[in-house]
């Protein structure tokens, strides 16, 4: 990948596919680079034929085949209904601070020299965290669900799924009981 790119704040245009997406230096297959995550977001910022140049959540920028990128809605979905009505965003978050910790946990125990990289990397297998916090806005992965949320503090939406849908996706909106927003 190439280095951080300085400019305009960081808004996902598409999201990298459910199986993760090949990364090149350059739009040159000379040139690969690290692959990117499932559902990683990912903004556009430049075309050249197939290829695209996206800016990663992190602030890195790469090229990738831009035929492969899942677009996600032009503008993020906004809250229009009472909190009483809307999915409850801390669940999810609660998740992803967990993830971190036990991250952390074990990148302390790598540095103090109790595990080694093979041992880091077994006990890291499959551990999966993904957030982005731009002022009021989230977008956080609910690893439960293998899905990608938005959220602008009132409403949690999918954003991206990577797995099937559950037997209830298809479901008239709001068949399912709604989670209150509760004071913390």
């Amino acid at each position: 990948m190439t280095g951080p790119i300085d400019g305009p704040a960081f808004s996902p245009t598409h999201v990298a596919p459910p199986d993760g997406l090949p990364s090149w230096a350059a739009p040159d297959p000379e040139q690969p680079a690290a692959a990117l995550d499932a559902l990683l977001p990912l903004q556009l910022i430049g075309r050249t034929g197939d290829w695209a140049q996206v800016l990663c959540s992190n602030g890195w920028s790469t090229w990738v085949d831009g035929r492969l990128l899942i677009s996600l809605p032009g503008v993020p979905p906004t809250a229009t209904g009472p909190p009483a009505r809307t999915a409850d965003p801390r669940p999810a978050l609660a998740e992803a601070e967990g993830a971190l910790a036990r991250y952390r946990s074990l990148l302390e125990d790598l540095a103090a020299g109790g595990a080694d990289l093979e041992t880091f990397r077994d006990r890291a297998h499959g551990l999966r965290i993904g957030l982005v916090v731009d002022g009021e806005r989230l977008w956080v992965f609910d690893r439960v669900h293998d899905r990608w949320c938005y959220c602008d503090g009132l409403q949690l939406h999918t954003y991206a799924a990577g797995g099937r849908p559950s037997p209830s996706a298809g479901r008239a909106p709001g068949a399912d009981a709604p989670t209150r927003l509760a004071e913390p």
